[in-house]
């Protein structure tokens, strides 16, 4: 962010008499910033909306609204909260200036004031307004920064998913909520027919595309409460939260069913994309989610033992 520049500021005068917005506009001219003006309350709010200033120098006594009304209004709106309104006042009854700053004046001049006083309030305030900002700015991409180190810690670079130690983590809080609440729980493993064959002939870029292709595939088939992570090369694993097992045995056979119709062509070759699934639930006697994952596994060895492209489950229906 560039530094404090006087001239990329625009101020808003308001006041109801001519001379004195003319005196105030004279000398902030010559410091160098933009200048607009209302002689009404009512002008000065929709001049606001319109140009949105970066500050206002706000006469306190006007007819019909006056500059305490003003910046009530302006300070309830969320979009001006912040912009600073300086008073300026021939008034020094201390019950208007404490209401002025109660409303959210940043600041106030008395009436008759030297050129030098106001363009150093007003100065002093814009300078503050620029550091506020380029804080706010900075901290914004600093909270940018650190979700994408935790989307980096947390996932997988190639698919997207959820890496195997934050899908661990996840998962323990879902197996907890099972416990909980006696709600079912399943997992899916699904583990990609001969990829090795797929990297040998046709090359590691293929494989990525095919692993790419699988995720898209079986992300296309669950729901926003569902997880999936990467746990190896070619090895994906699903958490469905509030899911028996007939219902992930469900969804399993349509993602197998998916990625059966698929083709990839490389090389001029066809590459087709089959994988093996094994399924296995929360019960009360396989209430762990290093258990379920483990009888997950036996019934994809099954899967893959009996020919492949299958879906198994294991444990209670």
């Amino acid at each position: 962010m560039k530094l404090f520049n006087p001239e990329d500021c625009l101020i808003l005068i308001v006041d109801d008499v001519q001379l004195n917005m003319q005196f105030m506009a004279e000398i902030l001219d010559q410091g160098g910033y933009e200048i607009t003006c209302a002689s009404s309350g009512k002008t000065a709010l929709e001049r606001v909306q319109a140009i949105r200033p970066d500050l206002i120098l706000l006469d306190l006594m006007m007819p019909e609204m006056d500059g305490l009304e003003v910046c009530e209004k302006l300070k309830s709106n969320p979009d001006f909260a912040e912009l600073p309104i300086i008073f300026v006042t021939v008034s020094k009854n201390e019950e208007h200036l404490v209401k002025a700053f109660e409303m959210g004046a940043v600041d106030y001049i008395t009436k008759p004031f030297n050129a030098q006083e106001l363009l150093a309030r007003v100065k002093t305030h814009l300078e503050l307004k620029h550091s506020r900002q380029k804080l706010k700015n900075m901290l914004q991409e600093q909270e940018k920064i650190i979700k994408q180190l935790e989307e980096l810690a947390n996932t997988d670079s190639l698919t997207g998913l959820y890496n195997r130690r934050y899908f661990f983590y996840l998962a323990e809080q879902e197996i907890n909520r099972a416990k909980r609440y006696q709600s079912p729980l399943s997992i899916i493993i699904i583990d990609i027919d001969k990829f090795k064959n797929i990297n040998d002939n046709f090359g590691h870029n293929v494989g990525d595309e095919v692993l790419k292709i699988t995720t898209k595939t079986i992300m296309s088939y669950l729901r926003n409460t569902d997880y999936c992570g990467r746990f190896g090369g070619e090895e994906f694993v699903i958490l469905l939260p509030n899911t028996d097992q007939t219902g992930a045995k469900t969804t399993a056979e349509r993602i197998r069913q998916e990625l059966a119709k698929m083709k990839m062509i490389a090389g001029g070759n066809s590459v087709s994309i089959t994988a093996s699934f094994g399924v296995a639930s929360y019960s009360s006697d396989n209430d762990e989610i290093d258990t379920i994952i483990q009888q997950a596994d036996k019934a994809l060895y099954i899967a893959k033992r009996q020919g492949r492209n299958q879906v198994i489950a294991i444990g209670h229906d």
